[in-house]
């Protein structure tokens, strides 16, 4: 990593642990400080506290210039986009022109001995949160191939640390992500979820993390684990307003990503930020989890809220009611939702389904990245990794291996695949989902987003969540909110 020094003057006078997008508007407004100024004092922060943390692996060495190049057009009087000047950092697994993306492989990675995918252009997120004037950071650790959602322990730059309490997991997979924004290395983040991969290290962080619905946000240029059916890209920030703001820049349809048109009409009118104010609480209704959403009887992740969690539940509950919010107990009770749900053999009791299609997905992935990288289709790329085979025994996706749709898939990766049962309970889940909705007349339902306290850090324990799977095959969206803390200390947020 190019080295970074402490800067005098206004970047060191930045307070960037309070920073918001509103704020920062405000600040170029005064004159208080600049688009460089403030890329400096996030570059600062990040020489600081990174190399304890580990969450920046990639630095954008052109933040610098970028930052002022909106200075330039602010002094000529020119248009800005919502987000001139702001800093964000972007997962690994999104392209950044001329950076490699390594999925967290030191396979992928020419610093650890491998090769590197060096892409072309930006991923689609990437080039909107560009195109609207941000100005990037670098690039966040992941796990190896976003695996797992509760870690970074495994990833060739070495593990990513929670910026809460390092003896805990950080979440995963968008665990540098998390761990960059609560540090203030910037001031949002891009993160991609397949399965708990915002709402985990968002929450780990008591952070808020939007996980779009499915075809809102383009997945376009993004290594992927279930692009053509799961892969979402989403922000991470501190406060829903800024979460909002950057959702407004990534949501919408976008040629290179076809199944975008899905979304268009979902977004409001004026925009997710702009109609905050307009959605009180008072007089909503809000169904609460239950061995409806999730039986008793599927294993580790079936079992009940621990009691620490559970006590955070009920006062979360007890102040929904002062705010005029209408509470319904297990909505989903008899309604066949929770006999949906099916557990993976060496996926931690998680349901896969959906990930069969990663053979093609990486196919279509791989032969965008440009005429120069060495791997150009999936054939290729399980050619330079045959030495650590991620789907055999042992291999971080072994679990695939006997999906009759994964096997298929593998065999002919260039051509789309079926992905049948996948898409038949996709829809089971919706029409139950709506039904439910519309019997008991709800606006929406709200969880404890773990049903336990954060796993110790090299524990060998994942993080059980209560919405991941379901809401990932179903495609549904989901906020996650900082909502107290639990009496050891760490966050306690809601879903």
């Amino acid at each position: 990593m190019k080295e970074l020094r402490k800067t005098g003057g206004p970047a060191a006078d930045i307070s960037l642990d309070t920073l918001t997008i509103d704020v920062i508007r405000q600040g170029f407004a005064d004159g208080a400080f600049t688009a460089e100024d403030l890329a400096r004092a996030c570059l600062a922060r990040t020489a600081e506290i990174n190399p304890r943390l580990n969450a920046i692996i990639f630095l954008n060495e052109n933040a610098i210039e970028e930052a002022r190049a909106v200075d330039r057009r602010r002094m000529a009087g020119e248009p800005l986009g919502p987000l001139a000047g702001v800093p964000f950092v972007a997962k690994d697994t999104m392209n950044v022109a001329g950076l490699p993306t390594t999925g967290g492989w030191h396979l992928l990675s020419s610093r650890a001995g491998g090769i590197d995918l060096i892409p072309q252009n930006d991923a689609c997120v990437v080039a909107r949160m560009r195109a609207a004037g941000a100005v990037l950071i670098g690039k966040t650790n992941v796990p190896v191939l976003s695996a797992t959602g509760t870690h970074a322990d495994d990833s060739w730059a070495g593990p990513t640390l929670s910026a809460i309490d390092p003896t805990l997991v950080p979440g995963g997979s968008s665990a540098g992500t998390a761990a960059a924004v609560t540090s203030a290395m910037a001031v949002v983040g891009l993160a991609e979820e397949t399965g708990g991969s915002i709402q985990n290290p968002a929450a780990a962080h008591g952070l808020v993390g939007v996980k779009p619905s499915f075809g809102l946000v383009s997945n376009a240029g993004v290594m992927p684990l279930g692009a053509s059916t799961l892969d979402v890209m989403g922000p991470i920030a501190r406060t829903v307003r800024d979460a909002a703001h950057v959702l407004d820049v990534l949501a919408g349809y976008s040629p290179a990503d076809p199944k975008t048109v899905a979304g268009m009409g979902s977004k409001p009118r004026r925009g997710y930020a702009a109609s905050l104010g307009k959605y009180r609480l008072a007089g909503k209704r809000l169904g609460l989890y239950g061995p409806g959403w999730r039986k008793e009887s599927l294993g580790w992740r079936g079992k009940p809220l621990s009691p620490e969690i559970g006590e955070a539940y009920e006062r979360a509950q007890d102040i929904l009611k002062t705010r005029g919010v209408e509470l319904v107990g297990d909505p989903f009770a008899n309604s066949g939702f929770a006999d949906l749900a099916r557990v993976t053999e060496g996926g931690d009791e998680y349901d896969v389904r959906g990930m069969e299609s990663l053979p093609y997905d990486l196919d279509v992935f791989l032969s965008g990245l440009g005429p120069e990288t060495p791997v150009k289709s999936f054939a290729q790329f399980a050619e330079a990794t045959k030495a650590e085979d991620a789907f055999a025994a042992g291999g971080v996706l072994s679990y695939l291996a006997g999906f009759e749709e994964f096997e298929a898939c593998k065999a002919n990766p260039t051509v789309p695949p079926s992905l049948k049962s996948f898409f038949e309970v996709r829809e089971a889940y919706l029409s139950i989902f709506n039904e439910v909705m519309e019997c008991f007349s709800l606006d929406g339902m709200v969880f404890p987003q773990m049903a336990d306290p954060l796993p110790k850090r090299g524990a060998g324990i994942g993080i059980r969540e209560t919405t991941v799977a379901e809401i990932n095959i179903a495609g549904l969206p989901a906020v996650t909110i900082p909502a107290g803390r639990l009496a050891s200390g760490e966050p306690f947020n809601l879903i």
